[in-house]
C-alpha cells in the first residue's frame, strides 16, 4: 500500500476521487445484484414485485393554480394570489384601491 505521507495534495486529491468513484460503482453493481436476486425469489413464488429505488426521489407533480386577479389595464397580467404580489398588483394597492377589486 501506498505510504500516504509522502503523496502530493493533487495526488492524494485524485486517489480520493478515484476511491469515491469506486466505491459508487460497485455499490450500485451490487444493488442491481440484490434486486435481481429479489425479483428471482418473487418470480419463484409466484408474485410481482415492483422496487422503488430509495436514492431517487419521486418528480414532485404540482397542480397548476388557476390566476385569482387580472391587472385592469392590461388583461394579459395575472396572478394566482400566492407567492411575492407583482408590481402591477402593489403600484394598484399603494394608490389605495383594494386587491378584491380585480378578482377575475
Amino acid at each position: 500500500m501506498t505510504d500516504l505521507n509522502n503523496l502530493s495534495v493533487n495526488e492524494l486529491q485524485a486517489m480520493i476521487e478515484n476511491a469515491e468513484s469506486a466505491l459508487k460503482n460497485k455499490q450500485a453493481s451490487q444493488r442491481k445484484e440484490v434486486f435481481a436476486q429479489i425479483r428471482a425469489l418473487a418470480d419463484s413464488v409466484g408474485v410481482t414485485v415492483e422496487i422503488h429505488d430509495a436514492g431517487k426521489k419521486p418528480k414532485r407533480k404540482g397542480a397548476k393554480v388557476a390566476a385569482k386577479y387580472r391587472n385592469p389595464d392590461d388583461a394579459s397580467q395575472t396572478w394566482t394570489g400566492r407567492g411575492v404580489m407583482p408590481r402591477w398588483m402593489r403600484a394598484l394597492n399603494e394608490a389605495g384601491r383594494d386587491k378584491s377589486e380585480f378578482l377575475i
